[in-house]
């Protein structure tokens, strides 16, 4: 065999070991999806996946958590791992926050959705199956009027680190108008306090959806010369729409959606 040949074949086999060990392998056959890609053999593979889905809002609307993710979600929300998300979301945005000038002119703000945000509902969900069930909104006013609801508590801290920065603080909430007094008080009662304003739904807003009037209020500040550098919701729809902040952080919440 000649040179050429020789290193023809030599090209030919580096090629062929960096070309196949380039490929992501397929899964193991206990994880593969069956013909109608309806069910993963690995629940546990795929209720991770969905949750994956449905944090980067590739999952779009949804009513509930599929039942077989139950155990899954319950679990999640259960333990340090839903803690330790939502600290990493809460740490970038502190890291954010000490970048951002502070003018001391009253103006920059900080907007915060409550629930699933600077308040926890999980006494609430682990009562009605962690998002498994439809809502019912009685019953979660219900809730909403015990007043009792926990501080979430990396979002406590992020809180209160922004206050020592300098920023003003707005709360924009889904919540209705006549809830304001124990929403307050559930604020006040978890730690919360000094707010610049407090954003409730009134009359006028039901029917609108999240994203419609969670903007509209953001326009209200810009319109009203505040500038919002950071703003923090478990809702794409807090997040999202125009008058945006600089930058959005989306924590955690793998219990339900609003559009």
């Amino acid at each position: 065999m000649g040179l050429h040949s020789l290193l023809l074949l030599l090209f030919l086999t580096l090629t062929s070991s960096a070309t196949s060990s380039s490929i992501i392998q397929l899964p193991s056959s206990r994880h593969v999806i069956t013909p109608h890609r309806k069910i993963r053999i690995d629940e546990s593979l795929y209720c991770d996946s969905w949750r994956f889905a449905v944090e980067t809002n590739d999952a779009g609307y949804w009513a509930t958590i599929p039942k077989r993710c139950l155990d899954s979600v319950k679990t999640y929300m259960s333990t340090e791992l839903y803690l330790s998300d939502s600290a990493a979301v809460g740490d970038f945005s502190t890291a954010f926050a000490k970048t951002v000038d502070i003018m001391n002119d009253g103006k920059d703000v900080w907007v915060f959705d409550i629930d699933e945000t600077l308040l926890s509902n999980l006494p609430y969900y682990q009562a009605h199956g962690f998002g498994s069930q439809v809502f019912d909104e009685a019953t979660f006013d219900n809730w909403v009027d015990t007043a009792e609801a926990p501080a979430l508590p990396p979002s406590l801290n992020l809180y209160n680190e922004l206050k020592k920065l300098g920023f003003q603080i707005v709360l924009l909430t889904g919540r209705s108008e006549y809830q304001r007094e124990v929403t307050e008080k559930n604020l006040l009662f978890s730690g919360f306090s000094d707010w610049e304003r407090l954003y409730l739904r009134a009359p006028s807003d039901h029917g609108k959806p999240a994203t419609v009037y969670k903007s509209e209020k953001r326009q209200e500040l810009v319109d009203a010369g505040f500038r919002i550098h950071g703003n923090s919701g478990d809702q794409w729809s807090d997040l999202t729409g125009f008058a945006v902040a600089k930058r959005s952080f989306k924590l955690p919440n793998p219990m339900y959606y609003i559009a």
